[in-house]
């Protein structure tokens, strides 16, 4: 065992998106509209491309070394309990996900949000919650070969087969680690039953209601979130759950460390020889570094200062209405603006790591192959995938979820490959 898997694994037993009008004006914009859509796009997929020659079944690949130094810090950090039928009440299924209305001014929008407060249990301390601190340290107190967490605000009856594909095979890769899925919907009897397959496998797999203000507590997040509890900060007009998500994720790594990761990945590697590391998503084609990061997978020491600046920037620079601005984009600012800082020792991986195909590009790895050429593309797109260096391959759910998966196809190789229990996946 190499020096750094021993590191690692020390650290990991511790803790824890007509026709055409006759009028010549309304031609004009309707080219005019279409034209920035098709640009739009196209830009969007520029800023995020530059790495899908895995999909070229002919092109060799080459080895990359990782982007910046890899950590060689020593660590310490809790450990992570079986999940435990939770006797609370159903989740609701009409959770409210706290959408504001369209076409409404700032003060409208606090407004609404202030009548909404009341409701939303997730930013106080309950019983069950507070509970939370000592679920943690009982579970990661069962030891892990590494700890994973993903984040669940939606409602529980909304966890689909394809996000229990990504922890199905989360426990084929790593039989011996730990899984938390920070969720007070999850958190209930129906979460239980969503997960019971893998807990009769007695998999380490645990739901959890987070104690939100416990999380953030002396962290720069804290004032953040009393001043959203308290109705004066605007959480605009993106769901405040998604950006709940981006700051729990954050808290959750600077409390216990271990990984984050989103729920719409299919896991290929052994992550336990990872540290202090965090995945590009595209890079320059010439200079080969990076442009940008993605915080769908984190990887951090327990207490690891660069955590306390994504805190720091989350809660200065909040944004609620610009997508990914608290998410990704947060994670490439911080990274680029003290990434270098001595002694933080981050490692940018390539984008094979963890984001290999585009989302512009991942339906086609659903699709199975009509033809002899198809059927070869097939096998060297994932040999690619197998021997090129890709930790988890990311879905990108909010384009692929409603492609079904074919049979054949790479991702059915993939799945098959990697699950435990392998059940209706044509049906995911």
């Amino acid at each position: 065992m190499t020096l750094t898997k021993r590191m690692s694994k020390k650290m990991f037993d511790y803790r824890l998106l007509s026709r055409t009008a006759k009028s010549p004006i309304f031609s004009t914009i309707s080219f005019v509209a279409i034209f920035f859509l098709i640009y739009a796009d196209s830009i969007v997929s520029n800023l995020s491309g530059n790495h899908n020659e895995i999909l070229d079944a002919h092109q060799t690949q080459k080895s990359e070394a990782p982007l910046m130094a890899s950590s060689t810090l020593p660590t310490t950090a809790p450990i992570l309990p079986t999940q435990e039928k939770v006797d609370g009440e159903e989740d609701s299924e009409t959770q409210d996900p706290l959408i504001p209305p369209d076409n409404i001014s700032r003060e409208e929008r606090l407004n609404w949000f202030r009548r909404k407060l009341p409701e939303l249990q997730i930013l106080k301390s309950n019983d069950l919650s507070q509970k939370f601190h000592g679920r943690v340290l009982e579970f990661f107190n069962r030891g892990c070969s590494v700890q994973f967490y993903m984040t669940w605000f939606s409602t529980a009856k909304s966890f689909g087969k394809r996000e229990l594909l990504a922890v199905d095979t989360l426990f084929k890769v790593h039989p011996e680690g730990c899984l938390m899925i920070v969720s007070d919907t999850m958190d209930t009897k129906r979460g239980y039953n969503i997960l019971k397959p893998l807990l009769d496998r007695e998999f380490k797999i645990l739901a959890i209601t987070p104690d939100v203000p416990f999380l953030v507590k002396n962290t720069p997040a804290e004032g953040w979130l009393e001043e959203l509890k308290s109705g004066r900060k605007d959480p605009g007009y993106i769901p405040l759950f998604n950006n709940l998500s981006n700051l729990v994720r954050l808290a959750m790594l600077y409390k216990y460390g271990g990984v984050y990761l989103d729920t719409d990945f299919i896991i290929l590697k052994d992550f336990s020889g990872l540290r202090n590391a965090v995945g590009a998503q595209s890079v320059d084609s010439s200079t080969r570094a990076w442009t940008r990061l993605n915080g769908a997978v984190m990887i951090f020491d327990i207490n690891h200062p660069i955590l306390l600046d994504f805190l720091l920037e989350f809660a200065t620079t909040f944004n609620g209405n610009r997508w990914g601005f608290n998410g990704p984009y947060l994670v490439s600012r911080v990274i680029s603006r003290v990434g270098n800082t001595p002694g933080y020792n981050i490692t940018v991986l390539p984008p094979k790591s963890f984001y290999a195909v585009d989302w512009n590009r991942i339906s086609k790895l659903f699709r199975k192959p009509h033809t002899m050429a198809e059927a070869q593309w097939v096998d060297d797109v994932v040999a690619n995938l197998y021997n090129g260096g890709t930790y988890a391959l990311h879905l990108w759910n909010k384009r692929s979820k409603e492609q079904k998966i074919e049979e054949g196809s790479v991702m059915a190789r993939l799945i098959l490959d990697h699950c435990v229990i392998c059940d209706d996946i044509y049906d995911s």
